[in-house]
């Protein structure tokens, strides 16, 4: 059996979610090395009390023999399917001020598409699980346009909305992510397992959670910032006033990623959620298809209803300020680029491939420039 496999399957085990200082550990010394220190509690303090209670269980063999029978792999920054640019997003997020916010360790992957391929123009479709009809329709029409434009739907695979983005997108002939907060091996919820098969085999199904690991309330609150960040912008379609998917919408903001809702009728209490997101400010209001990808898609995609299309329509604030602080020609460096936006180091760095991929900026041995 490959070490260095068997080392990051030991310790997505271990982690068993987010876990900021085990993610520095391994960019700093590699899996192996972080994989003996974990297991010998040779560990700071911090990450000795996160690791002790699962350090033990040491199941990689076993775990990856089960998921290659499932016809699956363990996806890892090793890996060229990595989904680098995505996770690149949580570097701008203080992990002090919530445990959660850490990229995923590695990635469990059920289905033959590739991660960052398929996720490379994606839409998040969320919302509800006690959809009503009227939202399972407006599910299906969002969807099948954004698949007619060719954007990969990805999803929680719970019921409701996110089953009727799934269906949707399967429907429409085009892959679709689930995301889920359990093992790739476990059908949940247990009523979607065929949906999850099927998913399986035109897309990918993806956790960050072992096989075996059952879901669990907390697994589905970090589910949901990987739906966040693997998506260009999150649409809810229907959220009650204490719905799951405000909390997949609040992670989106943290990372940067555009928010949509869609309006309902003023007296369903499935549409309360989105009603306040919209008159909040907290996300911008979808009627159709163009709407989301003219959120989502980089500078130029989309026709706005009026006035000509800026360079920045599109980019969230914080990558709209890095790019004002770059000098009209020359090259400048990202600590120049802090000082000049006004942002932490973490912050810019996170923009910098947003701003790469929408055409604005590119780099070379002397630093950052403007195209």
């Amino acid at each position: 059996m490959n070490t260095r496999a068997a080392a990051w399957a030991y310790l997505s085990r271990v982690a068993q979610g987010p876990c900021a200082p085990l993610v520095e550990l391994v960019r700093a010394v590699g899996p192996e090395e972080a994989a003996r220190a974990v297991r010998g509690a040779e560990l700071p303090e911090v990450l000795r009390a996160r690791t002790q209670a699962r350090r033990h269980l040491d199941t990689a063999e076993r775990d990856l023999a089960l998921v290659e029978r499932l016809g699956g792999r363990l996806l890892t920054p090793d890996d060229e399917d990595w989904p680098e640019w995505k996770l690149l997003a949580f570097d701008g997020v203080e992990p002090r001020a919530d445990r959660e916010s850490a990229p995923p360790l590695a990635l469990w992957v059920l289905g033959c598409g590739l991660v960052a391929e398929l996720t490379e123009r994606a839409v998040a479709v969320v919302g509800t699980r006690a959809a009503s009809g009227y939202g399972e329709h407006a599910t299906s029409q969002f969807v099948d346009d954004l698949a007619g434009e060719c954007w990969t739907v990805v999803s929680g695979a719970a019921y409701g909305i996110d089953g009727a983005a799934h269906r949707a997108a399967l429907a429409a002939g085009t892959p679709t992510v689930a995301v889920l907060a359990c093992g790739v091996d476990r059908a949940y919820p247990a009523g979607h397992g065929r949906l999850l098969r099927e998913i399986a085999k035109e897309g990918l199904v993806v956790s960050e959670y072992a096989p075996g690991t059952p879901p669990a309330r907390h697994r589905f609150l970090a589910r949901n910032r990987l739906v966040a960040a693997l998506a260009d912008a999150v649409l809810v379609v229907e959220a009650g006033a204490r719905s799951g998917a405000r909390n997949t919408a609040a992670w989106a903001a943290r990372l940067g990623r555009p928010v949509l809702a869609v309006p309902g009728p003023v007296t369903s209490a499935a549409s309360v959620g989105c009603h306040r997101m919209i008159r909040d400010g907290e996300a911008r209001l979808a009627a159709r298809a163009a709407d989301v990808t003219e959120a989502a898609g980089p500078v130029g995609v989309g026709e706005p209803e009026s006035g000509p299309a800026r360079r920045l329509d599109g980019l969230s604030s914080r990558a709209a300020q890095v790019y004002e602080a770059f000098p009209a020609s020359g090259s400048v460096g990202v600590r120049e680029l802090s000082e000049g936006s006004g942002l932490p180091l973490n912050s810019v760095r996170g923009a910098l491939p947003v701003l790469e991929m929408s055409g604005l900026v590119d780099s070379d041995e002397t630093g950052w420039f403007r195209r």
